[in-house]
């Protein structure tokens, strides 16, 4: 009896425990990992397949489940860094529970694994333009005729404008693209600020700090960019407008700016059909542009 009741208590217990899998999203890193003898899989498709059945059975049986992007080479690193026997699945299970305390991760919540790998997929590139735009913010150092910290300031900066802008948004869900344009690569941002029916607008704290960061990083380096806003609402028209970083700040795009855009093929320049239901419009005014008194404008 007393047997029973602990093997009961365990089954209780187990399902207390969160945990994290590692995930080869594709098939070069999946080749990457047989040079290890203990990595059985042969068959990526297979392998997914099995994940899946592992994820469906876990959240069966009511265990928290979060799933993280497992890449060959941060592996190989980790292991040389810790002395440790990469082909070995203990190894392999200790890169994954740091994954689960450092890298980007997301919850299975019973979505097809074809839904949650590109939304993984875009979290791991949300974070590491995050981490690169807020390395290079950092390097800028200090004004050499003010002493300020131009990214601390250029940071402030692009949160003002970023409130301004969605304070000044009609009503709707508003979809935001930041682009600013640098060696080695242009970095791309991704806001989504959508109002509920009392006209509250939500944020994703993690989307706004990586958009905010990008923004502050084409104002303090006076790169080449821009930001675009697309509003959608109920029985209405969606509207486009945007803006190009100019200097320190904003500087609104014409209609026909924003129209040629959009509906201008990026790779070989023929013009593309405008959608249908969709205005290309000039952005509402956000005021008085320039920095607060006493902000850094060198």
């Amino acid at each position: 009896m007393a047997h029973t009741d602990r093997l009961t208590v365990r089954r209780v217990l187990r399902r207390e425990i969160a945990g994290t899998i590692g995930l080869l999203t594709d098939e070069q890193d999946f080749s990457a990992m047989r040079r290890y003898r203990s990595f059985t899989f042969d068959d990526h498709t297979l392998y997914l397949q099995q994940v899946e059945a592992l994820l469906r059975s876990r959240a069966s049986q009511g265990s928290h489940t979060s799933v993280a992007l497992f890449d060959p080479e941060e592996y190989a690193e980790f292991c040389a860094a810790r002395d440790l026997e990469p082909d070995i699945s203990s190894s392999r299970a200790r890169f994954t529970a740091e994954l689960a305390a450092t890298g980007p991760t997301l919850p299975y919540e019973g979505q097809p694994l074809a839904d949650l790998l590109p939304a993984l997929v875009d979290e791991a590139v949300r974070q590491a333009t995050w981490e690169y735009a807020t390395t290079l913010l950092s390097r800028l150092g200090a004004c050499a005729s003010c002493g300020e910290d131009i990214g601390r300031a250029a940071f402030t900066r692009a949160s003002g404008l970023l409130v301004r802008i969605l304070d000044t948004a009609r009503p709707g869900n508003r979809h935001l693209v930041c682009s600013v344009s640098g060696a080695p690569e242009t970095l791309v941002s991704v806001l989504h600020a959508d109002q509920d029916e009392g006209g509250t607008t939500h944020l994703d704290d993690a989307e706004a700090l990586e958009f905010t960061t990008v923004l502050a990083l084409g104002l303090a380096t006076r790169s080449p960019g821009g930001l675009v806003m697309r509003t959608t609402s109920p029985n209405t028209t969606d509207c486009i407008y945007g803006w190009r970083l100019r200097g320190d700040g904003l500087e609104p795009l014409t209609a026909g700016e924003v129209f040629d855009a959009y509906c201008t093929d990026v790779e070989s320049g023929d013009l593309i059909s405008p959608e249908s239901g969709v205005d290309y419009c000039v952005p509402p005014d956000l005021g008085d542009l320039e920095p607060p008194q006493g902000g850094h404008h060198h």
